[in-house]
């Protein structure tokens, strides 16, 4: 037995109420027909006035709850979403930048909010309203939609489209005026009316990208910073016991001490991250040390663990590094294994453009030089 979700309905709509009870129609024609526990219309406020009196007040609701025995249509006053303004008055209109901003917003924030419960499925309908108000729907639903949400589009013949006698076919015929070729009026008979649903196929990034906007503009500059690290950046992986460090599929080969060495510049990027709360590091360069801080005695005693982890836990490699380098290595040293690292990497990644993430670089601060990787925190792996 498939899971039984709470069915919610979402509409952007304007002035042509229409679409919502063509949508509601057409849901109810499917097999097995989808009938909504929750109703939700984005809208402004001469919308909502123009669907409270046609589709409430002149019963027309009713009237296809009850022609086609659909359990119930649950519009009552927190269904309509409506932006409000800096002076928190609701918007009768979508005019200026302001409010399109606004409009993105109250959209990203319902669909945000309905996708958190898993027994839930949104059906999504962009057939009302302004063009902005659509693209945000479906844009929204990119970001966060789920497997079971889906996207329509409700098609309804020419001639009954945005006809205000015609919200959606009645079982019994019924003539209604329309307006025919060069304006002429026309008797049209509903039984000839064709209302389709199509559903649109989305891409669905939710799973993918870690979003934490709180603005629909937010969102895309989010998103569209991870999908450019996805697409620039591989994954490195580094597995010590096996003396392995790969860069995607390329297999970056290092004597041990250079792996050890480059190791700590890695880590760096974790254990010294001063923003943890931040999902990405793009040009943040605050945990980047100064070259002393990577041979004082802690530090030695870290890389010492890792060099007898290279050499399989072998306490033997590990005293003997410590004899050596704990307290005697030299800063020209360091600086030497950086080199080497790096012409080890610049030899072995074919693509030149990935080259500056994965290289130790040095950035001047404050009359001193700190060191550390450009790649991004989410794209490390220890193994």
């Amino acid at each position: 037995m498939g899971v039984e979700f709470k069915e919610i309905f979402v509409f952007v709509a304007g002035t042509t109420p229409q679409i919502i009870t063509e949508t509601i129609y057409a849901l109810s024609q499917k097999n097995p027909p989808v009938y909504p526990n929750e109703i939700f219309i984005i809208t402004t406020l001469t919308g909502k006035k123009s669907i409270e009196k046609s589709l409430i007040d002149e019963g027309v609701l009713d009237g296809i709850a009850r022609e086609y025995a659909i359990p119930s249509i649950p519009v009552t006053e927190s269904s309509f979403i409506i932006p409000r303004n800096s002076q928190n008055i609701e918007i009768d209109d979508i005019r200026s930048d302001e409010e399109n901003e606004l409009m993105g917003n109250v959209i990203m924030s319902l669909i945000r909010d309905k996708t958190q419960d898993s027994f839930s499925r949104l059906h999504c309908s962009i057939a009302g309203g302004r063009k902005t108000m659509s693209f945000y729907l479906g844009a929204v639903l990119q970001l966060f939609g789920r497997t079971q949400d889906r996207l329509y589009h409700v098609l309804v013949s020419p001639e009954f489209e945005s006809n205000p006698s015609f919200f959606y076919k009645p079982k019994k015929n019924i003539v209604i005026e329309g307006r025919g070729v060069n304006g002429i009026t026309v008797q049209l008979n509903t039984k000839d009316a064709v209302i389709e649903l199509a559903e649109l196929p989305f891409i669905r990034l939710r799973d993918k990208l870690s979003l934490q906007g709180k603005s629909f503009k937010d969102l895309v500059f989010e998103g569209q910073k991870e999908i450019d690290t996805a697409a620039i950046q591989p994954e490195i992986v580094i597995n010590l016991s096996e003396r392995t460090i790969y860069i995607g599929a390329a297999l970056i080969e290092m004597v041990p001490v250079q792996i050890m060495i480059y190791t700590a510049f890695i880590k760096q990027k974790i254990h010294s991250c001063q923003h943890p709360e931040r999902p990405y590091c793009l040009d943040c360069t605050d945990c980047y040390k100064v070259l002393t801080d990577f041979i004082s005695e802690h530090a030695i005693e870290d890389m010492a663990g890792d060099y007898k982890h290279i050499y399989g836990n072998s306490q033997h490699r590990y005293i003997e590094f410590l004899a050596k380098w704990k307290g005697k290595i030299g800063i020209d040293v360091f600086r030497q294994n950086i080199s080497k690292i790096n012409r080890a990497l610049i030899e072995q990644i074919e693509e030149a453009t990935l080259l500056p993430y994965y290289l130790v670089n040095s950035v001047r601060q404050y009359g001193s030089s700190k060191y550390g990787v450009k790649i991004e925190k989410g794209k490390i792996r220890f193994e």
